[in-house]
């Protein structure tokens, strides 16, 4: 079982103006050079952006590739907190990235998805980290393990961080999508669920890989009610070292976080909270039935597994499975309901009467 965890509303970090929504962490993907990082730092100050980011160290898939400047540009970012009064940032991926961090006064610094994919890793920068009041947010793994993204949390809350927050940035994938990676909302909300006071920025940078959709995937970070943005900005990107086709310039920026909405996560409407607890009564009461309808489901399946047994038949039946599902899939679509949601509802319900079902066999 997930443990709680002991952490700090982002409200007293001090780091954000949390007036204008959303709150947001923006900068270069790489700190490539001083004039390069001072001139996108000049470029976010100026329209209100509080905490700059720059990756220092880069990690990489080839050798070979430029894999940061590493701690030299760690005074390029003291000079963007000297001259320009801002927070600043970088991901660390080793022990060694903190102890520089802390030496260079670096207020913020974030996990990346393939080091949280790596527990031995995220203990040793939780170590780090013991007891000191840096802030530090965790991105989540590179494939879709909610057990594994909170393991890391719980890592860095045990080591004595309270200042904790978590960034989505979307999942690897094989499947041809328009994306650089599969966003898996549907994690972000779980998550959400199961810890709704923990700081949860969206990574859209990351997760569409191409500027072109930093509007789609930032809207639906705000339509899901998540706290604010991290996002790539470079004063020029088409010079970038890394990933040029998803930065932006801090003017475009501008304009990008202009255009969002904001969705309230609460108000004081009474017309509106009146409603909205009428309907939520209703899925509840719906809700209720569903789980009346799988039990009786699965209490069919556990005699049909007793008929089996007593005829020596196979659980599994194939042919009639495959064209359950056609069926199924066919009248949702009737419905209204998608194709991928019917068919993940009734795996799972099949899924579960299988093991019911085996369970007898093997009594």
């Amino acid at each position: 079982m997930p443990r709680p965890l002991d952490t700090i509303p982002v409200s007293q970090w001090g780091f954000f103006d949390e007036s204008i929504p959303p709150i947001v962490i923006a900068g270069p993907c790489s700190a490539e050079s001083e004039l390069q990082v001072m001139m996108t730092a000049k470029g976010l100050a100026s329209f209100g952006i509080h905490v700059f980011r720059a990756g220092i160290w880069k990690p990489r898939t080839h050798p070979g590739s430029f894999e940061g400047v590493g701690t030299p540009g760690l005074k390029w970012l003291q000079k963007v907190k000297k001259e320009y009064g801002m927070k600043v940032g970088t991901e660390v991926a080793s022990a060694r990235h903190v102890y520089e961090c802390i030496k260079y006064g670096i207020d913020l610094v974030w996990i990346g998805a393939r080091t949280t994919a790596n527990p031995f890793l995220v203990q040793e920068i939780a170590d780090a980290l013991r007891d000191t009041d840096m802030p530090v947010l965790v991105k989540n793994p590179v494939n879709p393990d909610l057990d594994l993204w909170i393991g890391a949390l719980e890592r860095i809350n045990q080591a004595g961080v309270k200042k904790l927050g978590v960034i989505h940035r979307g999942f690897s994938t094989t499947e041809k999508i328009p994306y650089r990676n599969f966003p898996g909302w549907q994690m972000a909300v779980e998550f959400r669920t199961r810890y709704p006071l923990i700081p949860f920025f969206a990574d859209p940078s990351h997760m569409g890989g191409s500027r072109l959709y930093l509007k789609e995937l930032s809207q639906r970070a705000m339509d899901l009610g998540l706290d604010g943005l991290m996002v790539e900005s470079h004063c020029d990107p088409s010079c970038a070292l890394s990933d040029a086709s998803q930065q932006v310039t801090p003017d475009a920026l501008k304009v990008l976080l202009e255009s969002l909405t904001v969705r309230q996560k609460v108000t004081n409407d009474r017309e509106y909270n009146e409603n909205i607890e009428q309907l939520r009564t209703r899925i509840d009461v719906l809700d209720e039935n569903l789980l009346g309808i799988l039990s009786s489901r699965m209490e069919v399946s556990r005699m049909i597994g007793e008929f089996k047994k007593a005829h020596n038949i196979a659980i599994v039946q194939a042919s009639r499975w495959e064209s359950i599902l056609n069926d199924m899939v066919s009248k949702g679509k009737d419905l209204g309901l998608p194709e991928d949601f019917i068919k993940a509802v009734f795996t799972a319900i099949h899924e579960f009467s299988v093991s019911e079902q085996n369970k007898i066999l093997e009594k």
